[in-house]
C-alpha cells in the first residue's frame, strides 16, 4: 500500500499472490489491505500479465469449464494460447 504523495511503488507491487491471492473458497480475492492503495488497478494488471497471471488465466478458464460455461473446444484454445504466452516470456 502507498499514498499519492509518493511516486514509487509499494514492495508488494506486481507479486500476484500478494494482491490477488486464493481465499478459502479456492477464489482469487483482492485484500482489504489494497483498498486503499493509489496504484491498486496498476499493480494488479502487473501481476495478471507475469507468467503467474498466466496460470490464474488457466485457473479461471478451468473453471469455467466445470462450470459449463465453455466447451471443450474453447478450453483446448485458450490453453493452448497460454501455453504458447508462457514459452514467449520463458525465451525473454
Amino acid at each position: 500500500m502507498t499514498d499519492s504523495s509518493n511516486n514509487e511503488n509499494p514492495e508488494c507491487f506486481g507479486e500476484l499472490n500478494a494482491v490477488f491471492p486464493k481465499g478459502d473458497d479456492g477464489l482469487r480475492h483482492s485484500p482489504e489491505s489494497c483498498m486503499p492503495c493509489q496504484v491498486k488497478t496498476r499493480c494488479l494488471r502487473a501481476a495478471m500479465e507475469g507468467s503467474d497471471g498466466l496460470r490464474a488465466r488457466e485457473e479461471f478458464t478451468d473453471r469455467a469449464y466445470k462450470s459449463g460455461r465453455i466447451g471443450f473446444m474453447e478450453r483446448w484454445l485458450m490453453k493452448k494460447k497460454f501455453s504458447r504466452k508462457s514459452k514467449k516470456k520463458q525465451k525473454k
